[in-house]
Order: C-alpha cells, then sequence, then structure tokens
C-alpha cells in the first residue's frame, strides 16, 4: 500500500483506502491533480450548517466539494463512448463524472442510494479499459458519521441504504471497478465543525 504517501492530515481526518497502487499512479503521473485533490480534501470541513439544511436536489456538502475542484481547473464530464468491431458501432453509453482533470476521474458521493455506487466503479472500469480515464477516486462519508446525524434529528435521511462506506468496499473488494486503480476517501467525524 502507498497510502503513507498521503499527508498526514488526509490518513488521519478520513478513512482512506487505495487499489492497485492508486496513490503512487496518482502523485507521480498525475502531480498536479494529486496537490488538487490534497488541497480540497484538506480545506473541507463537514459543517453542521451544511448537514441540517433541506434537502432536494445535489446536497451543499457536494455542490462544496464539486466547486471547490472546479475552482481548480476540474469539470463534470460526459464521455461519448462506442465499440466498432467489423464496421458495426455499439454505443456504450457512459454516465458523467462529478469531476475530471487529465485522465483523473473523481466522484462524490455524500447521500445518494448506494446502487450510485454500482453505477460509479461500472463507469470507472469502462473508461479504464477505453484509456478514457487512468485513475478512479470517490468521496463519501464514513459509517460513524451516522452518530452526528443522528444527534442532529436528521438521521432517516442519512439510512443505510444510501452512500457510505461500508457499502462500497464490498463493491470494490468485489471487482466492481475492474482493473482501474481506485482511491477512495471517507469523510469522518474529525472533518466535522460546528457551524
Amino acid at each position: 500500500m502507498t497510502l503513507d504517501m498521503l499527508p498526514e492530515f488526509l490518513r488521519t481526518h478520513y478513512e482512506v483506502h487505495e487499489w492497485k497502487h492508486a496513490c503512487a499512479i496518482l502523485r507521480n503521473d498525475f502531480p498536479v491533480e494529486w496537490e488538487d485533490m490534497i488541497g480540497v480534501l484538506t480545506a473541507f470541513r463537514l459543517r453542521r450548517s451544511d448537514i441540517i439544511k433541506p434537502g432536494g436536489g445535489k446536497s451543499p456538502i457536494a455542490k462544496s466539494l464539486d466547486h471547490a475542484f472546479y475552482e481548480r481547473g476540474w469539470v463534470e464530464k460526459g464521455f461519448d463512448t462506442k465499440v466498432i468491431v467489423d464496421a458495426k458501432e455499439m454505443l456504450s453509453p457512459t454516465h458523467k463524472v462529478d469531476c475530471y482533470k487529465n485522465q483523473v476521474a473523481l466522484e462524490i458521493e455524500w447521500n445518494n442510494k448506494d446502487p450510485f455506487f454500482d453505477r460509479d466503479l461500472n463507469n470507472f472500469r469502462l473508461l479504464f479499459e477505453l484509456r478514457a480515464i487512468s485513475i478512479g477516486v470517490i468521496v463519501t462519508r464514513c459509517d460513524r458519521l451516522q452518530e452526528v446525524f443522528d444527534e442532529l434529528g436528521k438521521g432517516a435521511s442519512y439510512g443505510s441504504s444510501t452512500t457510505h462506506m461500508s457499502r462500497l468496499l464490498p463493491r470494490i473488494e468485489g471487482g466492481g471497478g475492474g482493473g482501474c486503480p481506485i482511491l477512495v476517501f471517507g469523510i469522518t467525524k474529525k472533518l466535522y465543525v460546528e457551524r
């Protein structure tokens, strides 16, 4: 494992997992994107006000992470993919990646239904096989954040069938991402602030 390449702050404030030497690939082959990711995740704080804000559409938490990456030149990106065999063209649709820059795809899964993980991993697998991406990154939440949600009276909004670490790890360990190197960050209670 090459997780020790990450700054101590990220290793202590996030639950981090990697597959297929993702940290080494990202740091050595994509140093600008590596620094972007470190900067955004180091600056991020999980604010009480964002948790208790009423739902509807994308959460303020996901929006703030998206915005921080967009400010560094990342973009939401769709891919027009197809396979041609003996002149027969077959569409191979993918979904948009939340944040993309220079062959690095990053998805933010804060509070979606957990099948979104299957979609993300399948997308990473396909885009990696088509050489459109070199690495996939997912930012989600740790299971223990449920304690914070319960204390704030928002526990019902963050149910067990929504996106969080224990729903993601078995999917990756079961091969959901195929050969794509994957790096996962789980937001922990250490990032929570009362404002």
